[in-house]
């Protein structure tokens, strides 16, 4: 067994009852935000490294997802009510006792999500970890080109009715798993073991709808985006780990994001698909320990293998 044991609870956090991974008890509280398809299981390897850095460790369903309340509607599904959500699990993070600083993880999704909140400065963060997504801002420029709409062409196939759900629900969720294996440039990361684990979350009465809402929503709602064409620069301490072969996210979506945050980090994981922590796990946690504990955060070569810590390759940190 684990030093630091990985238990379920579940959280009353805005209004909804979140289904969340638990490790540690430190003082320190470290929320992560998954992705889709993926679910709370996506950070099964990094819950222990923050609990062994003396975090007390949560890694909820996000709504809709898994055993967490699935509200019904599109509406439901928009950015303020996602923000909402992770401040709630902060607050409920607070009524527990974890007062100490705040480090929020985040990746795909949970990225987009991740951005927003700390952008909003609705909570303090002491640090922002984000794997394969951009800054919004970037990503919105970026969607302007057809390098990038050619590869988020499911985001448009997201917006048709019931479709969607019934084509990644066919033949136990097979899209579901296809989606991480087709991704994947290390296939053995993803055994049947672990395609099941999102399968079973997929065919969850009602959790696929609820899952593709995330892109409805954002897709229908436009009250943020004036805002991106002169964003804040963020304050907040960001390391941004980024695996190179992402299908999905072109890797020049991340130049310039320099610029738009004070304290900034970036590693590239050469062959490494965008499931970057799950298929390259010893090489994210080595980057997040070294980066938490304020040593330079070493390089990675190809699928993830890490080279000289603080490699010549690319600077430490980009900005200030």
């Amino acid at each position: 067994m684990s030093e630091h044991p990985i238990r379920t609870a579940y959280i009353e956090a805005n209004g909804l009852a979140f289904e969340v991974d638990m490790c540690g008890e430190g003082e320190k509280f470290a929320l992560f935000l998954h992705g889709f398809p993926e679910n709370k299981f996506s950070w099964r390897y990094q819950l222990p490294l923050l609990a062994e850095l003396g975090y007390t460790a949560w890694a909820p369903n996000l709504r809709g997802y898994g055993g967490t309340s699935r509200p019904k509607g599109v509406a439901a599904y928009r950015m303020e009510n996602l923000k909402a959500d992770v401040a709630g699990l902060i607050d409920a993070a607070r009524a527990r006792g974890i007062k100490g600083p705040v480090t929020l993880i985040a990746h795909d999704w949970g990225g987009a999500i991740g951005w927003a909140f700390a952008l909003s400065g609705d909570r303090p963060l002491e640090r922002f970890i984000v794997m394969n997504l951009p800054h919004p801002a970037l990503f919105l420029k970026g969607l302007k080109s057809w390098a990038q709409i050619r590869r988020s062409w499911y985001i448009f196939f997201f917006q048709l009715p019931w479709l969607p759900e019934k084509l990644f629900t066919a033949r136990n969720a097979e899209a579901i798993a296809q989606a991480f294996v087709g991704m994947a440039v290390t296939e053995s990361r993803f055994p049947e073991s672990v395609l099941a684990e999102y399968r079973k979350s997929a065919l969850i009465p009602g959790a696929m709808t609820a899952m593709i809402n995330y892109y409805r929503a954002s897709f229908r709602d436009r009250s943020g985006a004036s805002a991106l064409s002169e964003p804040p620069i963020l304050e907040t301490p960001t390391l941004m780990l980024w695996g190179e072969e992402d299908a999905a996210l072109g890797r020049e979506l991340t130049l310039g994001t320099e610029k738009l945050v004070k304290d900034f980090t970036i590693r590239y994981l050469p062959q490494v698909s965008h499931w970057v922590q799950q298929e390259a796990p010893e090489a994210v946690n080595a980057m997040i320990r070294a980066w938490i504990e304020g040593r330079p955060v070493p390089q990675a070569g190809p699928r993830g293998q890490l080279l000289i810590e603080g490699g010549s390759t690319a600077p430490e940190r980009q900005g200030n």
